[in-house]
């Protein structure tokens, strides 16, 4: 999930607001080639796998079943005079290079607790998973970490589970984040969204080199998780990122995504994922101000802001300002909500949804400085963010209805937040394009981030708790082990046909603007069936209030 950023001005908790942020977001959380590139026979037991790709031979490690090829570049390095612009292609090489670890990080702060800058802004690196021993044709899916654009990497998703279930050929993505990807300028034209850029480079390199890896070029699925769905979202309004995908898979970060006002923290006004361009220009010229290099000729003030040391850059205040995913450009010319609603979308297959509890996770760490204060606190904070509204979303969520008052802001919010949007934007989507829903909804999902919980505050199945499901992060007890089984199953099947029509599954209906059934996916008997969401979730009062975007004319 992306920072909760203020949206309006007003007196804001700044200080608290900073403090909280690490605590807020999910840690983990085309060249040109003189042929299709080619696996490279392994000869013995314990040789090391090598790929040739466009770029050269690239020598992976082997671990039985599957074979992992991790640090490659796929972009050349954007630092010094590259800092703030388009990603290139990678140099090719004369030798083979080793492929055996993760290349570094992109720069981020620490996700939690104290600590300095970790990456590199040499960190344009993705890694490959897929089966040992000859294949091709095998579905790609690209995956895009989540983290608020703010920190993350894809070598801390491990996809074993789903190479093992489906077959598949797996990419993880690292790509520039904060001030470094999202940063805008006058100097730069605007706010060009680098982070994004740098995606659609992967994917090109993925389409110049699946081949190689036993893969199809001509079935990518793009799936993401946070601000790695909110990034999948991008791609499928993008015109730059026409052809690089022909499946999509969205979690818990739709196009609608957004926060009611002061959801979390007081004065913190209404969050968005996708923020004007003109804004990100104007935070960036006060930060070249600040920075010292304001003021300077036309067309110098970039010169100096990228003679800056990483360091100087690297700050909290900079990675949350330029957390925003601008539109308005050439990448993103429309906010991607109202490209969704107006149709101008690439025609693909979608899945997307969201968890049950999304915000407990979020507020989990308000409720420490910003508790709701009994029966009288939840009616306060009602009125605060809903005004006129109060009454009837405090009659659709009753403080007695969820165990406490603190759990009932969490449902609301997590409704209003997540899954109606998401529901909305499935209703646009199926207009035109295979759709399906999902809602992820173990109680008993592990906590696998080892957060504290609060006393009476259960995360449940909290933003990002679907994720060991899907990958190789924390043991999973039955029949938890088999719900994973299912959904490695269910995204796998998509990657491969489109449709997550599992064999001996329960089936997944197809999302309808007027059947808007979704499937639930939970553990034990029954736990997998469908549901109507939007009656459940009372999207009809969400879809109906100010905060909501309405749909593009």
């Amino acid at each position: 999930m992306p920072d909760p950023r203020p949206a309006r001005s007003g007196r804001v908790h700044r200080g608290l607001l900073r403090a909280l942020l690490p605590a807020l977001v999910l840690l983990m959380l085309c060249a040109a080639g003189s042929g299709p590139p080619a696996a490279v026979a392994v000869a013995g037991a314990g040789e090391r796998p090598v790929v040739r790709t466009a770029e050269g031979p690239v020598r992976g490690r082997a671990h039985g079943a599957y074979d992992t090829f991790e640090g490659i570049p796929y972009a050349a390095a954007p630092t010094g005079p590259l800092r703030w612009r388009p990603p290139r292609p990678a140099p090719r090489r004369a030798g083979v290079l080793d492929a055996g670890a993760p290349g570094a990080r992109c720069a981020q702060l620490p996700a939690f607790g104290p600590g300095g800058p970790e990456g590199s802004e040499d960190c344009l690196f993705l890694n490959v998973t897929a089966l040992a021993g000859p294949g091709r044709a095998r579905p790609v899916m690209v995956w895009f970490h989540g983290g608020g654009f703010r920190f993350g990497s894809g070598d801390a998703y491990r996809p074993e589970p789903l190479v093992a279930a489906g077959g598949v050929v797996v990419v993880t993505v690292n790509y520039r984040l904060g001030v470094f990807g999202f940063f805008g300028h006058p100097e730069l034209g605007g706010a060009p969204d680098f982070g994004l850029a740098d995606q659609q480079a992967a994917l090109r390199w993925v389409r110049a080199n699946a081949a190689g890896f036993g893969g199809d070029p001509g079935r990518v699925t793009v799936f993401g998780e946070s601000a790695g769905g909110l990034s999948v979202c991008a791609h499928l309004v993008s015109p730059a990122s026409a052809g690089l995908f022909h499946r999509a898979v969205v979690q818990s970060g739709s196009c609608s995504t957004t926060m009611p006002p002061d959801a979390l923290l007081p004065a913190t006004g209404t969050y968005e994922p996708f923020v004007p361009q003109e804004r990100t220009v104007s935070a960036g010229t006060a930060a070249a101000a600040s920075l010292g290099c304001g003021g300077r000729p036309a067309g110098r003030v970039l010169d100096c802001l990228r003679a800056l040391d990483t360091g100087r850059l690297l700050t909290a205040e900079l990675m949350d300002r330029f957390s925003g995913v601008a539109y308005g450009n050439a990448l993103l010319p429309l906010e991607p909500v109202r490209a969704l609603a107006a149709g101008r979308f690439h025609r693909v297959p979608v899945v997307q949804g969201g968890n049950r509890d999304e915000m407990r996770l979020f507020l989990s760490q308000a409720l420490k400085v910003y508790p709701v204060e009994g029966e009288a606190g939840y009616r306060e904070r009602l009125r605060t963010s809903f005004g006129e509204a109060a009454p009837e979303v405090g009659a659709a969520y009753p403080a007695g209805a969820f165990g406490t008052p603190a759990l009932a802001w969490a449902a609301l919010l997590s409704d209003a937040s997540f899954t109606c949007p998401t529901l909305r934007d499935g209703r646009a989507l199926a207009r035109h394009v295979p759709a399906y829903g999902y809602l992820f909804a173990d109680a008993g999902a592990p906590n696998f981030l080892g957060l504290p919980e609060l006393p009476g505050f259960p995360f449940g199945a909290a933003h990002g708790f679907e994720l060991p499901y899907l990958f190789t992060t924390v043991p999973l007890a039955e029949p938890q082990r088999a719900l994973s089984g299912r959904m490695a199953a269910y995204w796998t099947r998509f990657a491969r046909t489109g449709a997550p029509d599992v064999p001996g599954a329960p089936a997944w209906p197809r999302f309808a603007p007027g059947a808007p059934s979704v499937l639930e996916l939970a553990p034990g008997p029954g736990g997998i069936r469908p549901v109507d969401a939007a009656a459940e979730h009372h999207c009809a009062l969400w879809d109906s209030l100010t905060f909501a975007k309405p749909p593009a004319p």
